[in-house]
């Protein structure tokens, strides 16, 4: 026994001893030292408990399975309600209920440890065909792996970010003569503008960081107009988006940014940190106007940014502002979208567990009160806003509203590219 080395790394192991207290973690079992075998390993894990079982597949991911129970040869189910699932990403560990609780470990005699129905290792006294790696066990346990279900969407959801990255690093305006597109952020004071860009940045950056300022406050933390270029990494190329930060908006006519401003900024008129003036809008004397704004200069898409837990409490006077806004963009030709913020806020079930976001009722009824608004056009997000470190399902909502960003972009150059069209045929009819 003193001859086995595990697999796990250092810190591997101590963040497991984290999650159950005071122990110290011993190899029972190793199944490519001992075989893939029901045999080989209840010979050496029955009767020990607390054990962890831990599973390697092919692409390096590491997961397994916790129980206070001790293995049997019985064949029937075991209750614990202690029991859960891990996987670490990152470096970090983070766990999963088993979803056949209270059934949480089957006693198979000739496989090694079933977790519910979802996590099996050593199945049927053979080494799983989906992974080509070795699995082992400590006071936990290890063999290979048959990926459950929890497991499994964990590596599809890091697929699926992947791929949403490189379709926003990749991204090309339609418009030739256009290498940026540009989105402004429009919403209520505390809304969540700020963060919103802050959490882009973040996921692109890798870890949580904050450029932008953002908080809570009774009045707007933004008072100047902002344009930010988001990078890829630390020292990246600047990706072909930009986010545009604005004052927000106040359900007083004398307080937050003015209507005549946003206008201002729809035809790329205002200049990079103009400082907002409620009581006045943007002169054009003012420095840095821009008199002959060229397509780059003017938004391509408007994001509201909606507090959901504010929506069925929204004072009249906001919903106007809201409304004398959407008819301006509407005339320009701007395609415009809702960030639904803060979901995990407004409902319980989605804090406890954000990938409940599409089956809250709550969140639902909220889509439902943004009449006029279609569901094409409503994103939910959550922003980063008290965490230290980077959430997986947190990052596919805020990487997939910037993706609904570009497809809007789309849409804008589309009818610029037809207006142009009509243009030039008219003019050679003319001719």
């Amino acid at each position: 026994m003193s001859t086995l080395k595990s697999e796990l790394s250092r810190d591997q192991q101590r963040t497991i001893c984290s999650q159950l207290g005071s122990v110290k973690l011993k190899l029972l079992y190793k199944a490519t030292v001992h075989g893939f075998t029901g045999a080989a390993f209840h010979q050496r894990c029955d009767n020990q408990s607390p054990t962890v079982s831990v599973g390697y597949n092919a692409s390096g991911y590491v997961f397994g399975g916790y129980t206070s129970q001790p293995f049997s040869q019985s064949g029937q189910y075991v209750n614990d309600d202690q029991a859960f699932l891990f996987g670490f990403t990152g470096g970090k560990l983070h766990k999963y209920p088993v979803t056949s609780a209270p059934h949480a470990v089957k006693m198979i005699g000739n496989s090694g440890p079933y977790f519910g129905d979802s996590l099996a290792l050593v199945n049927g006294s053979k080494p799983v065909i989906y992974s080509n790696t070795g699995a082992q066990i400590y006071s936990e346990q290890v063999a290979d792996v048959k990926w459950l279900k929890h497991l499994s969407y964990l590596m599809f959801l890091y697929r699926n970010k992947k791929k949403l990255m490189e379709s926003i690093q990749t991204y090309k305006p339609t418009v030739s003569y256009v290498s940026q597109a540009r989105v402004l952020l429009i919403g209520p004071v505390g809304a969540g503008k700020s963060s919103f860009f802050n959490s882009i940045n973040s996921v692109f950056r890798g870890h949580v960081t904050s450029q932008a300022i953002s908080g809570c406050s009774s009045t707007s933390l933004t008072t100047q107009f902002r344009t930010y270029s988001l990078k890829a990494g630390r020292e990246g190329k600047p990706l072909p988006i930009v986010l545009c930060d604005t004052m927000g908006l106040e359900d007083s006519k004398e307080a937050g940014i003015d209507i005549d401003d946003i206008g201002s900024i729809f035809k790329g008129h205002m200049p990079d940190r103009y400082q907002f003036n409620p009581a006045a809008p943007l002169p054009d004397d003012a420095h840095g106007y821009r008199k002959s704004p060229g397509i780059k200069d003017k938004i391509h898409c408007v994001a509201y940014v909606i507090d959901a837990c504010k929506v069925s409490i929204m004072p009249t006077k906001l919903e106007e502002k809201l409304e004398a806004i959407r008819k301006k963009a509407n005339l320009l030709g701007i395609p415009q979208l809702v960030l639904l913020t803060k979901v995990d806020e407004a409902c319980p079930l989605v804090k406890e567990d954000l990938r409940n976001i599409y089956r809250s009722g709550y969140i639902k009824e909220i889509v439902r009160i943004l009449v006029g608004v279609p569901l094409s056009c409503i994103v939910p997000v959550k922003s980063y806003s008290e965490e230290l470190e980077l959430d997986l399902n947190c990052d596919i909502l805020l990487l997939s509203a910037v993706i609904q960003m570009l497809r809007f972009v789309d849409n804008y150059f589309d009818e610029l590219s037809d207006q142009l069209s009509s243009v030039e045929l008219k003019n050679l009819r003319s001719v």
